[in-house]
């Protein structure tokens, strides 16, 4: 009789447990980054009133009789299914696609979280602004003037340095991709002023030097007379400036010298492709197909303090032509208008970090006013053997357990690791209706066992009227 009371009782303790873990993923239903709970029940004790006996000659086998003594809990399991994205437009809201998790640091203590609901503090520090918790990465290093990323050494905290300066970057490299008319005529002596513009094509580019002071580049190309295919280039820096800049080419690994040429001669080929160049000095650059035709270009730097020697400072940078039978990315000479098509350069003034972008795989990228892109840092993942067994911390955070594995932390999309989603945020993966049906069930249970308790006593009630 007791038996029946005690069995009871439990049956009304776990599914309480049960209703308990349903209130509260209802009540994380609209939780950024929660994963729900689920409760699965298992039989308890049993005790055997007569054994099992197996059969004889005579007689068949008898199996066991077992009294149950209730249900208890067998586990509150974490279901870390995919959530829905919500698209926020905020540029630091991160969802995972996929599986992995967000590290966090509190001091020396390590948490892991789905909810990349983040924000810059006033330390630039990428945070969780709910608790403070600084997001864990790894900040690029500058390694010959590029930004590098090392993944490979331990993270740290990420640091967004909104309002910092990028400073000046020198033009060390220009390309000219132009078409030269192969129908401009050739200047005749003493042309007049409207037919030496007709003859000549003039291309112009602004570079910088290191101070971020902007210079024009001009290259003026003319036909060269009693030739099909060869065209003079005069290379002007600042044309228009009161104080000549006294701007050389040379052709090869050294420097040209300030007095030097400023000018040479391109040479194409019968298919209007680049063949080869000399420079002022007659240095001719090789002819074999595929190979870079570059000429060193020198100029001298306005309002500098000159060297040691009372030399003016000089700014070199490579004009780059293109390659040998090249078309794409190399001047050209075809029957069409001329043009400056995909003259570009590599300098820039000083300027600010206005802003910060995100990519699929963590990497932060700066954005700065004076146009140039540079990578800040790269957000890192974790993920583990069993995510099942990690504890709940709170705050939409996890911690390790016995039972969870070592995190396993590197960059996303690799070993694992889903992709990083900027601008959204992944909501809570709880099934209302779902947690409905299961709160159903949940009460018919309880309901149930009560029933049992009821009727238990309405037996022990008849066996104590037994004596009257």
């Amino acid at each position: 009789m007791m038996r029946s009371l005690f069995a009871g009782v439990s049956g009304l303790q776990n599914h309480q447990t049960r209703m308990d873990v349903i209130g509260n993923n209802i009540a994380n239903i609209n939780t950024t980054g929660f994963k729900k709970g689920r409760v699965n029940f298992q039989d308890l004790l049993y005790q055997q009133l007569q054994g099992a006996s197996r059969p004889t000659e005579d007689l068949g086998g008898v199996n066991p009789k077992e009294v149950g003594l209730g249900m208890s809990v067998a586990t509150i399991d974490t279901i870390h299914t995919q959530g829905a994205f919500q698209s926020t437009g905020v540029g630091t809201d991160l969802a995972i696609q996929g599986t992995g998790f967000f590290v966090l640091k509190e001091g020396a203590n390590s948490y892991y979280t789905r909810a990349g609901a983040f924000n810059v503090d006033e330390g630039g520090m990428l945070v969780n602004p709910a608790n403070g918790m600084r997001v864990q990465g790894w900040m690029a290093q500058d390694v010959g003037g590029a930004q590098v990323l090392d993944v490979s050494r331990d993270v740290e905290n990420l640091v967004i340095p909104v309002g910092s300066k990028d400073p000046a970057r020198a033009t060390t490299m220009v390309n000219f991709a132009c078409n030269l008319d192969k129908r401009i005529p050739v200047i005749p002596e003493g042309a007049t002023p409207l037919e030496t513009q007709r003859g000549t094509w003039n291309a112009s580019i602004k570079i910088y030097d290191s101070f971020g002071q902007e210079h024009i580049l001009q290259v003026q190309f003319t036909r060269v007379p009693d030739t099909a295919n060869s065209w003079n280039a005069v290379v002007t820096v600042d044309p228009e400036a009161e104080a000549a800049t006294n701007a050389a080419i040379g052709l090869g690994d050294a420097a040209p010298a300030a007095g030097g040429a400023a000018n040479f001669t391109i040479n194409f080929s019968n298919n209007g492709t680049l063949l080869s160049a000399l420079d002022g000095d007659g240095n001719a650059s090789g002819n074999n197909p595929g190979a870079a035709v570059i000429m060193n270009v020198a100029y001298d730097v306005p309002n500098t303090d000159p060297d040691a020697d009372g030399a003016q400072v000089r700014q070199e940078f490579s004009l780059n032509l293109g390659t040998v039978g090249g078309f794409v990315d190399s001047i050209t000479q075809y029957a069409e208008s001329s043009s400056s098509k995909a003259v570009r350069q590599d300098g820039y003034i000083m300027g600010y970090l206005d802003n910060f972008k995100i990519d699929a795989s963590g990497t932060i990228t700066g954005v700065y006013s004076n146009g140039s892109n540079r990578t800040i840092g790269q957000i890192a993942m974790a993920s583990f053997t069993n995510p099942g067994g990690l504890e709940k911390a709170g705050d939409n955070a996890y911690v390790v357990s016995t039972n969870s594995g070592a995190a396993n932390i590197g960059p996303s999309g690799i070993a694992g690791k889903g992709k990083i989603i900027a601008g959204t945020l992944e909501m809570s993966n709880v099934d209302m209706a779902e947690q409905f049906t299961d709160m159903i069930v949940t009460q018919r249970g309880f309901q149930a066992n009560s029933r049992t308790i009821q009727t238990a006593d309405q037996l022990l009630q008849e066996l104590l009227s037994l004596k009257r």
